[in-house]
């Protein structure tokens, strides 16, 4: 059993970060943001939030900047909903995964459209 805790913090605080972020943040920054996973240290100092975004470039940019800003509120609001000794440091992380799955399942559409025209 290998720090199950880190694992139940990390779903608690993903859980809550995401009500923050759908139902309290109103910064216009802060379009389409998902959070995907949330990743705690085993000693619970450290949580890092992958978050996705629905857009291109500039909407990734403006979401960090608008994430960032909220930091402070976000580990506020945490500490008043999770009662933990420390709360971690938070960083945001943006988690590519969902577009290079995007990318791939696209490419092999390309092979399977490029098989069948043959």
């Amino acid at each position: 059993m290998r720090f199950k805790r880190a694992e139940k913090v990390g779903d608690l605080i993903r859980e809550e970060v995401s009500q923050i972020l759908i139902r309290e943040l109103k910064d216009p920054r802060i379009g389409f943001v998902t959070v995907t996973k949330v990743a705690v240290s085993d000693d619970l100092r450290v949580a890092k939030i992958y978050y996705s975004v629905f857009g291109g470039e500039r909407e990734k940019g403006e979401s960090y900047k608008g994430l960032e800003s909220a930091k402070g509120y976000i580990k506020r609001e945490l500490g008043k909903r999770i009662k933990l000794k420390y709360m971690p440091e938070i960083t945001f992380i943006f988690d590519d995964s969902l577009e290079y799955g995007s990318h791939i399942e696209e490419l092999l559409r390309g092979l399977k459209d490029k098989d069948e025209g043959s």
